[in-house]
């Protein structure tokens, strides 16, 4: 099935959070396809999680060498092949609900995950995948995930995440000295409100 997942931007951790399953799909022998990643990637960060990057394919779909051309064409075309075993996808925006509606008809067929990234503004938009996911950041190892739409009864509370730590130690001691206590955030709020 096709799980979609909301972001306010890329980079909050959401490979971190993929890495695992990624890593097992690698490990049954299975390639992993990545498709439109917003950034370049670290092969170094990739490996540190756990991936093969030999059995990593990315395609960059974006990049328009042929005018006209679907950049989800591909997309659908490696979820329908029965050649990969898993998908990540950075969806671009405003994406029409009847081209996901193809995306899960598609991954409906193929036997592993498939994962698509969307915009947190797609929140407000029907989808056709069965799982739909809120992420955001709860700190640098740390994602706050909201159920958004599944199968079964809502889900109303949020769910804290703990990601590998990709600081160092002086790294991290340097980012909790910089950010502020609990406390002032407390009394800042507590000021706020006040001066309403």
């Amino acid at each position: 099935m096709l799980t979609e997942l909301l972001l306010p931007h890329a980079g909050i951790g959401e490979i971190r959070l993929l890495s695992a399953s990624l890593a097992a799909i690698q490990q049954a022998g299975r390639l992993v396809m990545l498709f439109d990643p917003p950034h370049d990637l670290s092969a170094w960060a990739l490996a540190q999680l756990g991936l093969d990057v030999a059995q990593l394919l990315v395609v960059n779909t974006r990049c328009k060498v042929v005018a006209g051309s679907d950049s989800l064409w591909a997309l659908e075309q490696a979820l329908k092949s029965g050649h990969v075993g898993g998908v990540i996808a950075w969806l671009p925006p405003r994406l029409r609900a009847e081209r996901l509606r193809r995306l899960q008809l598609a991954a409906q067929a193929h036997d592993g995950p498939a994962f698509v990234l969307r915009e947190m503004a797609a929140q407000q938009r029907p989808t056709a995948a069965p799982l739909r996911l809120g992420l955001r950041a709860g700190g640098a190892d740390t994602l706050v995930l909201r159920v958004l739409k599944r199968r079964g009864p809502p889900l109303e509370s949020v769910l804290p995440l703990e990601l590998s730590p990709v600081l160092s130690p002086g790294a991290r001691g340097r980012a909790q000295a910089a950010s502020p206590r609990p406390q002032q955030v407390l009394e800042a709020a507590t000021f706020i409100n006040l001066a309403a």
